[in-house]
């Protein structure tokens, strides 16, 4: 879980280091953790068995929502940094709990929704719209697209909840069919936002390939076999030290900075977080799934 916690806290410092926009990264990374996916997920279906067919769609529409968080979360890094673009899309735990609300009536715990106006007074800050950020290009730009992408998340981690649930013996084919639904996203609606660029300079190429082996497949695949070996409570803590780290990794590689209100909002989202799901998820399934993936895209 520590692993994987790491892996996907340099995910947004691979995408600025990159430099791709946003649709071409959102592509080229899919298409790079294929390559390694598609014969783990071959592997695993001839050992386990086919996946029910509604299992295979569930991942390629669970794909369809990761697919925008991609785009729309590396615009974001680009408008407000990788930092606090890290920290803006944990608006997921919020969603996560209500979708599974609203489609499964999961219960939310009332510790839970006393948090979440904290949490979102901790996003304004963190996002520089509140504190007046002279190191954010576009602060509320970036910050709309942050949350956008963080209610993405929430619903590919919904979805990917199901396919858990459904059909345990596959951790990794669900991850590779939902792949392929971002990438064909991608494809789709890129040409439309910021185009598709197939060439890149040879260092973005290493970037982006880090971003799908380190970022990706690697930390999908580590929190997908740690998350069940652990208390519910014990893997959120492991995975909120993805924001804490990626500002940790911002600050010293990116040499991003920013200001005092913007690192003061960090630490409310963050411990926001900590308090809403400290003991909501050692009660319910609805918290397993927001465990799953604490951050990151």
């Amino acid at each position: 879980m520590l692993a994987g916690a790491i892996g996907i806290s340099a995910s947004s410092m691979f995408v600025k280091l990159a430099g791709a926009d946003p649709a071409s990264s959102a592509l080229l990374r899919c298409l790079i953790a294929l390559v390694v996916l598609l014969p783990l997920a071959g592997y695993e279906l001839r050992r386990r068995g086919l996946m029910p067919a509604r299992m295979i769609w569930c991942g390629l529409a669970a794909g369809a929502f990761l697919g925008a968080d991609f785009m729309m979360w590396t615009a974001s890094i680009f408008d407000v940094g990788a930092a606090i673009a890290t920290v803006l899309v944990n608006v997921q735990v919020v969603a996560f709990p209500v979708l599974a609300r609203l489609l499964d009536g999961t219960p939310i715990s009332r510790r839970f929704v006393a948090a979440c106006p904290v949490m979102l007074v901790g996003v304004l800050l963190a996002s520089g719209a509140l504190g007046g950020s002279l190191s954010s290009a576009h602060p509320v730009r970036g910050t709309l697209l942050g949350i956008a992408a963080g209610v993405a998340y929430g619903a590919f981690l919904y979805l990917n909840r199901l396919s858990g649930e459904r059909s345990p013996g596959h951790s990794v084919t669900p991850i590779a069919l939902a792949t392929v639904g971002a990438a064909a996203i991608a494809a789709v609606v890129g040409p439309f936002t910021t185009g598709i660029q197939l060439s890149q300079p040879p260092a973005a190429w290493g970037w982006l390939t880090a971003l799908a082996l380190v970022g990706q497949v690697a930390s999908w695949v580590l929190v997908g076999i740690g998350s069940p070996r652990l208390a519910p409570n014990k893997t959120s803590a492991l995975l909120l030290l993805t924001p804490v780290l990626a500002v940790a990794l911002a600050l010293v590689v990116l040499r991003e900075d920013p200001t005092a209100v913007q690192l003061v909002g960090c630490v409310v989202v963050v411990a926001a977080v900590w308090v809403a799901n400290r003991r909501g998820a050692a009660r319910g399934r609805g918290a397993s799934g927001s465990v799953r993936g604490a951050s990151g895209s």
